[in-house]
């Protein structure tokens, strides 16, 4: 029979790594000069997280404190999630992992022959089982299981107290480099670690029934049956039926890994990778959207790629044109953000200039286009 919620008479434990100084909600700058960054866009709440300088809780917003060139260590509870992740201003759970991380660095190559990350990351939300084993993890231990759009994962404290109270007890430690079959074992014999986990959490109030010690099979065979008539029934009577009820409303409280398909953990990977790489679309924009020229104005002309608020700083670049009978791209330079091109067409034609470029500071590749139109 499946593990069933811990009880103790006795207060849980809270952990040791619950510190002072965690961030305030509202807080837009870090202490001492601290900078401020984010576990996934959306946020992951109630993790504790250490880097060379910096200790406390992450806020409802998933915030931590950190200085450029320091790494990260996660836990939940006493539960260590990862270590020597290097800080950034949003870290994602592709991060989480060495090996992920060394194969974001090399971007896959669309149709179109342009570099992006977004094939690389659906690559590993595909087929990492580190990577889709901890988000489904993360996402059991939410309050609320489910994330809509814009909300991040909440893990609270009542949580965190049942999690460290039942974390000696475990037969083998969690281990997220297990295969995702074997990470969410559940059968009637044997259960994976994190599930022996997961059947010790109550996701609901302390006083709440569902909380409660099932009712036993030697205890529903001792009630009595509910008599047929309403009017013969004692309220202070719990009948075999209300018994055998409860038992199966508590057991069915009970949340595994498999509460969350792996295909929720894509998505919900997916979606959060796509906040990032549209909010960092966004800082970058091209210093013309159209140009139109006339066929005999053959120089050769420059396209800037501009940053809201500073300079842009780039690590690569490459820019191809959609239809080089019309327009031709003659240089690019990733040192100077900038793209030449030159009209080789007839009036009436035109073309598409791709400029596709990587910041220093990410391995994200960054798309915005030129419309050149032919004029007379």
């Amino acid at each position: 029979m499946r593990s069933v919620h811990l009880k103790t008479g006795a207060p849980l434990l809270m952990s040791a790594l619950l510190l002072a100084g965690c961030l305030d909600d509202d807080k837009n700058g870090g202490s001492n000069g601290a900078e401020v960054g984010q576990i996934t866009p959306t946020g992951i709440s109630g993790l504790t997280y250490q880097t060379a300088s910096q200790r406390g809780k992450t806020n409802e917003k998933g915030e931590y404190e950190y200085y450029p060139g320091e790494e990260l260590t996660l836990w939940v509870g006493d539960l260590q999630l990862i270590s020597g992740v290097p800080v950034e201003p949003v870290v994602t759970p592709l991060e989480f992992f060495t090996d992920e991380r060394e194969a974001l660095k090399i971007a896959g190559t669309t149709e179109e022959g342009l570099q992006s990350h977004r094939i690389t990351e659906q690559q590993l939300v595909q087929t990492s089982d580190p990577l889709i084993n901890l988000t489904r993890f993360l996402l059991t231990l939410n309050w609320r299981m489910r994330t809509a759009d814009g909300q991040g994962i909440e893990i609270r404290e009542r949580v965190i107290e049942q999690l460290n109270a039942t974390l000696p007890s475990l037969t083998d430690p969690i281990d997220f480099n297990v295969p995702r079959g074997e990470f969410a074992l559940d059968d009637d014999d044997r259960l994976s670690p994190a599930n022996q986990l997961l059947a010790e959490i109550c996701f609901y109030p302390p006083d709440n029934e569902l909380c409660q010690e099932p009712p036993t099979q030697e205890a529903i065979d001792n009630a009595p049956p509910r008599p047929e008539d309403p009017e013969d029934r004692d309220e202070d009577v719990e009948y075999k039926e209300d018994k055998e009820n409860l038992r199966d409303r508590i057991l069915k409280s009970i949340r595994t890994i498999a509460d969350i398909e792996i295909t929720t953990a894509e998505n919900f990977l997916t979606r959060e990778l796509d906040i990032i790489s549209t909010d960092l679309a966004i800082e970058y924009y091209l210093d013309e959207f159209v140009a139109d020229f006339p066929q005999s104005d053959t120089a050769i002309k420059s396209i800037d790629i501009k940053k809201i608020g500073g300079e842009p700083s780039l690590a690569n670049l490459e820019a191809i044109s959609t239809r080089d009978q019309d327009v031709v791209v003659h240089s690019f330079s990733w040192q100077t953000a900038s793209v030449e091109y030159f009209l080789d067409g007839e009036a009436g034609g035109e073309a598409e200039i791709l400029v596709n470029f990587k910041p220093d500071d990410t391995y994200r590749w960054i798309k915005k286009s030129l419309r050149v139109v032919i004029t007379p």
